[in-house]
């Protein structure tokens, strides 16, 4: 047995839980925040037997899609006024962070 943690921006948690339900793939859902973006995240583990991993990631894959973002770099307190004027950046957010842990025991009561 596998537990795979699945780390998602939050726009996609409800097309991920879906097509987990779908697939009849049971996991707990944890609201996370964190990143380069501390943008709102939720965290998927799911425990699975080996011969499902590759089912899973492939679903956790097709549900987390990355997009393009703008975002306001931090603004640096120490330099002159005149250059704390900052512009929007594009950066690559989305996707799917993953890990595939071995599972010792595992109890359902």
């Amino acid at each position: 047995m596998k537990l795979i943690i699945a780390i998602i921006q939050d726009k996609d948690s409800s097309k991920l839980s879906n097509a987990l339900v779908e697939a009849d793939i049971r996991a707990t859902k944890l609201s996370t925040t964190g990143g380069f973006l501390r943008a709102g995240n939720t965290t998927f583990l799911i425990g699975v037997e080996e011969d499902k991993i590759e089912t899973v990631l492939a679903i956790i894959k097709e549900s987390s899609q990355k997009r393009e973002q703008y975002m306001a770099p931090p603004i640096n307190l120490d330099s002159p006024m005149e250059a704390t004027h900052t512009y929007p950046i594009e950066v690559q957010v989305g996707g799917a962070t993953v890990f595939v842990l071995p599972v010792d025991s595992f109890y359902h009561f």
